[in-house]
C-alpha cells in the first residue's frame, strides 16, 4: 500500500518545472586515463573463422518498428549477403537478402560492408538471426517493440560521444545491465578522425566490433556528431561523413526525408526525430522544410511521447561550446514549443547536464531564457568517455535554467511507463559501478498538462483507491 501511494504521489506531484535551486555536482572520480584501449585487446578482437561477419549492428528499418537494417562487415572477400532468421532459434524459416559494398579513404580499403533490410515483422516478437557462411557464421537475436500504442512501455538507454577508452567501456557495459529496449546515440561515435591516414579506418573497424555486443542485439537509432564530419584536407578527403555514412545506414526514406541525417521513426508510444548539428538547417534548407512537415506528421494521440536528437546542445552552461548551439536554438525553438517536445537529448559536452523547461521565446527585454511550460526539458549526455576526457569547467554561478550538472561519465535511461509520464535516471560511471545519480518524473507534455490530464488524474486515482 504505501508503495502504490508513494508512486502515485510521484507520478501526480513531481513535475519538472522551472526554480532556481540548480545543484552542481562536486562528485570527482578517479578516471581511468582518456587513452583509447590498445587494438590487441579483447574487446576488439575479431570473431574466428575464415572471413567471419564482425562488426554486426541493428538499427530500425522503417518508421513504425516492424523493419530492422542489419549491418556487418566480411573482412575478405564479398560472402553471403543473406540473413536468415526465425522464431527459434536454429530454426530460420525466412530470408532477407541484401547489399554488399567497399570503399577507400586515403589509403585504407574498408571490408566488403553488407546491409540488409529485414521487414513485415511481427511486433512485440523475438527473432533469431543468422549471417555468413558455414562454420564461419554467427547467430544474434533481437526483440522488436510493442505496436505502436499510446500506452506502450519502453526503456530506452541513451548514449553519446562514446569513442573507444576504458572509460567507454565502462559505459557500454553498464548500459547492458539496465534491461533498456533500443539506444538513442546523440553523435561522436568512434573517434577514429583524431588519428591519420591509413588509421582512421582502422579504428571505425575496432569501434564496429567494440559495440556489437550491444548493437547486434538492440537498434541503435543513430545521429552524427561532429567527429563523424572527417574533412581531411591533407589527406584528400573533403567530403563530410563519409565514413559514417557508408557503415551506418538509417531509415531516412520511411520518413520522407531526403538525406540519412535526419529522420525519424516511431517505437511504441515516442515519435523519435534525429536532426543533423552539421547540415544545413536554416529557413528554406531541406531539413528546415523536412522538420517543418515532420512535426506536423506527429500524432500524439498515438505517439504521445516527442523526443528529438541532436549533437550539439541548444542550452549548455559547460564553458566547453558554449552556445555553439544557438543557431539552431534561433532557427527551431519555437516549433519544439509549438509542437511540445518532450525532451530533447544531445551530446558534443563532455559531461552531464539536465535543464529545467524553458524557453528564449518570451525574454521580456532580456537576453536570458524563462521558465516555459511548453519548452522541452534539455538534457546533455555527451560523457560516453572519449578520449578527450572530461569537460570540468562549468560556468559559475549555475545559471536558473539548469538543473542539475556534473562532469562525470555516464549514461542515461528513459522508461516510458505510459501515455502520462516516464521515469529518467543519468548513471554516472563511478570507479566501475554503475549509480543513478540524477533521477525524475519526466510528465508528458501532451497528456501532462490541460484537461486530458485532469480527467486522468481522476481516473488513476480512483484505480488507486479501488486497489489499496
Amino acid at each position: 500500500m504505501f508503495v502504490q501511494l508513494l508512486f502515485l504521489s510521484s507520478v501526480l506531484l513531481i513535475c519538472v518545472g522551472s526554480g532556481n535551486a540548480g545543484e552542481t555536482s562536486g562528485f570527482t572520480r578517479n578516471e581511468w586515463p582518456s587513452i583509447d584501449i590498445p587494438l590487441d585487446n579483447e574487446v576488439f578482437a575479431v570473431p574466428k573463422g575464415y572471413n567471419a561477419p564482425q562488426q554486426v549492428h541493428i538499427t530500425q528499418g522503417d518508421y513504425d518498428g516492424k523493419a530492422v537494417i542489419i549491418s556487418w562487415v566480411t573482412p575478405d572477400e564479398p560472402g553471403s549477403n543473406k540473413v536468415q532468421y526465425g522464431l527459434s532459434e536454429g530454426k530460420y524459416d525466412f530470408t532477407a537478402e541484401g547489399t554488399v559494398q567497399n570503399y577507400t579513404f586515403y589509403d585504407y580499403k574498408s571490408g566488403y560492408i553488407h546491409q540488409c533490410l529485414v521487414d513485415g515483422l511481427q511486433y512485440d516478437t523475438k527473432y533469431y538471426y543468422e549471417i555468413g557462411n558455414g562454420d564461419s557464421s554467427r547467430k544474434f537475436w533481437f526483440q522488436t517493440p510493442p505496436k505502436i500504442d499510446p500506452d506502450a512501455s519502453y526503456k530506452f538507454g541513451i548514449i553519446g560521444d562514446l569513442g573507444q577508452t576504458y572509460n567507454s567501456l565502462s559505459t557500454l557495459e553498464h548500459s547492458m545491465q539496465t534491461g533498456t529496449q533500443a539506444i538513442l546515440f546523440v553523435g561522436d561515435l568512434s573517434y577514429a578522425d583524431r588519428y591519420e591516414n591509413h588509421d582512421v579506418g582502422v579504428r571505425w573497424d575496432s569501434w564496429g566490433r567494440f559495440v556489437e555486443r550491444s548493437a547486434a542485439y538492440q537498434p541503435w537509432i543513430w545521429s552524427a556528431g561532429n567527429h563523424e564530419i572527417e574533412y581531411f584536407p591533407q589527406m584528400r578527403e573533403v567530403i563530410p561523413f563519409r565514413n559514417y555514412l557508408h557503415r551506418y545506414p538509417t531509415p531516412y526514406p520511411a520518413s520522407e526525408s531526403s538525406n540519412s541525417l535526419w529522420y525519424a521513426v516511431r517505437r511504441a508510444s515516442a515519435h523519435i526525430i534525429v536532426l543533423s548539428s552539421y547540415s544545413p538547417f536554416v529557413k528554406y534548407t531541406p531539413q528546415w522544410k523536412w522538420l517543418r512537415q515532420e512535426l506536423k506528421k506527429v500524432d500524439r494521440q498515438k505517439t504521445p511521447w516527442l523526443i528529438v536528437l541532436m549533437h550539439a546542445p541548444i542550452y549548455n552552461s559547460n564553458e566547453a561550446h558554449f552556445l555553439e548551439g544557438e543557431s539552431m536554438r534561433v532557427v527551431y525553438e519555437s516549433w519544439f514549443c509549438q509542437y511540445k517536445v518532450d525532451v530533447i537529448f544531445a551530446g558534443h559536452v563532455h559531461a552531464y547536464e539536465r535543464s529545467y523547461r524553458i524557453s528564449s521565446l518570451r525574454q521580456n527585454g532580456s537576453s536570458y531564457p524563462v521558465p516555459d511550460k511548453s519548452a522541452p526539458v534539455y538534457i546533455t549526455v555527451g560523457d560516453g568517455g572519449n578520449q578527450e576526457g572530461l569537460a570540468k569547467k562549468f560556468r559559475d554561478p549555475q545559471p536558473d535554467y539548469s538543473a542539475f550538472r556534473e562532469a562525470s561519465y555516464g549514461h542515461s535511461t528513459l522508461e516510458v511507463k505510459n501515455k502520462t509520464h516516464a521515469i529518467y535516471h543519468w548513471n554516472r560511471n563511478d570507479d566501475g559501478k554503475r549509480v543513478q545519480t540524477d533521477t525524475f518524473v519526466l510528465h508528458n507534455q501532451y497528456w501532462g498538462n490541460s484537461r486530458r490530464r485532469r480527467k486522468l488524474k481522476k481516473n488513476v486515482l480512483h484505480y488507486a483507491m479501488a486497489n489499496l
